[in-house]
Protein backbone atom coordinates (compact mmCIF):
# COMPACT_ATOMS: atom_id res chain seq x y z
CA UNK A 1 0.00 0.00 0.00
CA UNK A 2 2.96 2.32 0.57
CA UNK A 3 3.84 2.07 -3.11
CA UNK A 4 0.42 3.43 -4.09
CA UNK A 5 0.91 6.40 -1.75
CA UNK A 6 4.20 7.17 -3.45
CA UNK A 7 2.81 6.65 -6.94
CA UNK A 8 0.32 9.52 -6.66
CA UNK A 9 3.26 11.95 -6.49
CA UNK A 10 4.55 10.67 -9.81
CA UNK A 11 1.64 12.53 -11.39
CA UNK A 12 3.08 15.80 -10.06
CA UNK A 13 6.37 14.97 -11.75
CA UNK A 14 4.46 14.47 -15.00
CA UNK A 15 2.80 17.88 -14.52
CA UNK A 16 6.20 19.53 -14.29
CA UNK A 17 7.60 17.63 -17.28
CA UNK A 18 4.63 18.30 -19.55
CA UNK A 19 4.50 21.96 -18.54
CA UNK A 20 8.18 22.36 -19.34
CA UNK A 21 7.63 20.62 -22.67
CA UNK A 22 4.75 22.97 -23.49
CA UNK A 23 6.84 26.05 -22.70
CA UNK A 24 9.66 24.79 -24.89
CA UNK A 25 7.36 24.08 -27.85
CA UNK A 26 5.16 27.17 -27.54
CA UNK A 27 7.01 29.29 -30.10
CA UNK A 28 7.60 26.69 -32.79
CA UNK A 29 4.83 24.10 -32.60
CA UNK A 30 1.76 25.52 -30.90
CA UNK A 31 -0.43 22.43 -31.51
CA UNK A 32 2.04 20.17 -29.74
CA UNK A 33 2.27 22.69 -26.91
CA UNK A 34 -1.50 22.46 -26.45
CA UNK A 35 -1.23 18.69 -26.34
CA UNK A 36 1.42 18.91 -23.61
CA UNK A 37 -0.76 21.34 -21.65
CA UNK A 38 -3.66 18.91 -21.94
CA UNK A 39 -1.54 16.09 -20.52
CA UNK A 40 -0.28 18.35 -17.73
CA UNK A 41 -3.87 19.20 -16.77
CA UNK A 42 -4.85 15.54 -16.96
CA UNK A 43 -1.96 14.56 -14.71
CA UNK A 44 -2.90 17.24 -12.19
CA UNK A 45 -6.49 15.99 -12.19
CA UNK A 46 -5.29 12.41 -11.66
CA UNK A 47 -3.13 13.49 -8.72
CA UNK A 48 -6.06 15.07 -6.89
CA UNK A 49 -8.41 12.24 -7.86
CA UNK A 50 -6.04 9.58 -6.55
CA UNK A 51 -5.39 11.53 -3.36
CA UNK A 52 -9.10 11.95 -2.65
CA UNK A 53 -9.88 8.34 -3.52
CA UNK A 54 -7.10 7.05 -1.26
CA UNK A 55 -8.34 9.13 1.68
CA UNK A 56 -11.90 7.96 1.10
CA UNK A 57 -10.72 4.35 1.00
CA UNK A 58 -8.71 4.74 4.25
CA UNK A 59 -11.63 6.38 6.07
CA UNK A 60 -13.86 3.49 5.09
CA UNK A 61 -11.63 0.94 6.84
Amino acid sequence: MKFLQFFQYVYLIFVVLFSYDAIEKWGAERNRAYMSLFFAALSLFMFFFRKRFRKKFQDRN
